[in-house]
């Protein structure tokens, strides 16, 4: 038995397959999702879970070694969040941002209703 406070069995799994430089991308509930990518969708009802509780857990359970918010998330309690998490963030576009998520290794879709509450993590290595 795995010592994680993951219970989502496919998020694990997702999670297990990452290595240096792949990317895991938090999604609201209304951002398109790419057909790409392994997309984790753990929206249940608007709200739950909410960006904050993904980023926790994700945080807390893998290495990150950047991440990338729209700069339409400049100075919005999405940034400070992400700022609370130990995480300073490179900015895109919106637009781009959409651009860049066929190449995500790992979507995890939430229940989050905040505009532009997305953000993609770089993974790195904890040596």
């Amino acid at each position: 038995m795995l010592k994680t406070d993951i219970l989502n069995a496919p998020l694990l799994s997702a999670l297990a397959t990452l290595g240096h430089t792949d990317t895991v991308v938090i999604a609201d509930c209304g951002l398109p999702l790419p057909s790409g990518p392994s997309v984790i969708d753990l929206a249940l009802v608007r709200g739950t879970p909410s960006f904050e509780d993904i980023l926790e857990v994700l945080t807390r359970n893998l290495v990150i070694e950047s991440s990338t918010l729209a700069s339409e998330a400049q100075g919005t309690g999405i940034e400070r969040i992400c700022q609370n998490h130990g995480l300073a963030a490179d900015f895109l576009t919106h637009e781009q941002l959409k651009e860049a998520l066929p190449h995500a290794k790992v979507v995890v879709r939430t229940g989050e209703t905040t505009p532009y509450a997305n953000v993609i993590l770089h993974c790195g290595v904890d040596f």
